[in-house]
């Protein structure tokens, strides 16, 4: 099943190249640093009404306008989906389902791109999700497990990629919520758009759980 928000109507973002960004390649980091060079160059040439378009868009994300440029930068791409960590969310499973109000306020505020879930490795992620879905009645378009620690690189990556494919989403357009220096190194082993931390994201109420 491919996600709807997998491609967007309206604004193309203009740029160096095609729109997949960099090539993956010999020399692909000095690319992707010409590549991202080459498309800071061009917002002080930014007509400002599409300034205005994207400091709106980054407000449907729940993101500060500076994070949501640098994935403009770095990807070219919109942002199409977030991938949270049930740690990133504060999510418990006990008899009920328990997670924070305002991470449940910011979770409902996102709008035009997926959420997705990346459950502890003892969870089963279906299960979560229709949780999710009843309790708080939040929707999830898809749920995967995280491998058990230590995992290495290829097992984050192989989890990561378990929950975007099925929606056929782009990696480079998809951030990830999360608390660990494990999961940091699974979003970039996986090519994922951005990696931010949950208090990052959440704010003061990720900071004291």
């Amino acid at each position: 099943m491919r996600s709807p928000f997998s491609s967007f109507r309206g604004e193309q973002l203009a740029g160096i190249g095609h729109n997949q960004g960099p090539p993956i390649e010999p020399g692909r980091s000095f690319r992707r640093h010409a590549w991202t060079v080459a498309r800071r160059e061009l917002l002080p040439k930014l007509p400002l009404e599409i300034i205005r378009r994207r400091v709106a868009r980054a407000k449907e994300l729940g993101l500060a306008y500076p994070a949501y440029a640098s994935v403009l930068l770095g990807s070219g791409r919109d942002i199409v989906g977030f991938l949270f960590t049930c740690d990133a969310l504060g999510l418990r499973l006990a008899q009920t389902l328990e997670l924070p109000g305002p991470t449940v306020d910011k979770l409902r505020g996102l709008a035009r791109c997926d959420r997705l879930l990346l459950a502890e490795p003892g969870d089963d992620p279906e299960v979560l999700r229709r949780a999710l879905s009843a309790g708080p009645r939040i929707d999830f378009a898809a749920a995967g497990r995280a491998p058990l620690p230590p995992a290495p690189l290829p097992a984050g990556r192989a989890a990561i990629r378990a929950v975007l494919d099925p929606l056929s989403l782009p990696s480079d357009a998809v951030v990830m919520i999360g608390t660990r220096g494990s999961e940091r190194a699974w979003a970039d082993a996986a090519r994922l758009a951005k990696f931010l931390p949950a208090e990052s994201y959440f704010g003061g109420e990720a900071a004291s759980r």
